[in-house]
């Protein structure tokens, strides 16, 4: 019986989409050469996907000027239906901040050195979902919220095409989940937050701040 085997996505140069993620690599090769070649000390660090309080601006209506955990709540406070680029079936896997924090202490303290000339994802692979099953855990967690309950009621969730939303040159990775064995090997560091209750802090602190109306 054959194994299977995933299917690689065909990047290609044409795509405006991959500067980002090729200018991240080139500076990791460059500082990576000069740790080897010219004695350096280093510590490279990738955040996947951090999320909790305080990330950008809820109440921004602007698409795409946020990321897509603030981008989707925002659309619920106003009313707007949720768009799911290529239907959303792209999966991440989501960081809580406390826990992206706490590698980042583990990082600077490097204790015995430990953390110097290495790569570590800080990431959380148990937290992997996709951004459609995103978008109707949002609106089912903020159903339970008594004043937001409505808005939540009415968003609908629409599927878009990428080249409408971002216009030509977009691609995306499918799946995005991290091997994070040097930072519990090196760091002794593993995150300990679900999703759901990663979503939940984050929720509590927007839409739970007498202070602040957003609706």
């Amino acid at each position: 019986m054959a194994a299977n085997r995933a299917v690689p996505l065909q990047l290609g140069c044409h795509k405006q989409r991959w500067i980002y993620s090729c200018s991240k690599q080139l500076l990791d090769r460059v500082i990576y050469a000069y740790g080897a070649k010219q004695g350096l000390t280093f510590t490279l660090f990738r955040p996947f996907n951090w999320i909790g309080p305080k990330l950008d601006n809820i109440l921004e209506p602007k698409e795409g000027s946020s990321r897509v955990l603030t981008q989707f709540i925002g659309n619920i406070l106003r009313g707007k239906d949720i768009q799911l680029v290529d239907g959303g079936e792209q999966r991440r896997s989501f960081t809580y901040i406390d826990d992206g924090v706490d590698a980042l202490l583990r990082i600077i303290e490097n204790r015995d050195g430990c953390a110097d000339g290495r790569i570590f994802n800080l990431g959380n692979p148990a937290n992997d979902m996709s951004i459609r099953e995103l978008a109707e855990t949002l609106i089912a967690l903020i159903k339970t919220y008594a004043k937001y309950a409505p808005l939540a009621q009415n968003v609908k969730i629409v599927t878009v095409k990428s080249d409408d939303y971002y216009g030509k040159g977009y691609q995306d990775i499918l799946t995005r989940v991290p091997s994070i064995k040097n930072a519990e090997r090196y760091l002794g560091w593993t995150p300990t937050t679900d999703l759901k209750t990663a979503l939940r802090k984050t929720l509590d602190y927007h839409l739970g701040r007498p202070s602040q109306e957003l609706a």
